[in-house]
């Protein structure tokens, strides 16, 4: 479905952003523009992100790494 009308972006574009590592909803707008035009969008893009993180296993900064992300559960 496309969430983003604006830039068309879809639950799928959303997903595999996360598959590849997006952990932050800053960086998929940054990456996607998604949520960044009018607005109206924001909760469902928000809503499909934070269920494709879950899916995912959410994501963990790993402090003693020096910044670097480590991702899982």
């Amino acid at each position: 479905m496309i969430v983003c009308l604006c830039h068309r972006v879809s639950d799928r574009d959303i997903q595999r952003e996360v598959g590849s590592g997006t952990c932050c909803f800053e960086q998929l707008q940054d990456d996607t523009r998604v949520a960044s035009s009018c607005g109206s969008c924001l909760d469902c893009a928000r809503e499909v992100f934070d269920a494709a993180l879950q899916t995912r296993g959410g994501c963990h900064v790993a402090a003693a790494a020096g910044g670097a992300l480590a991702f899982g559960a």
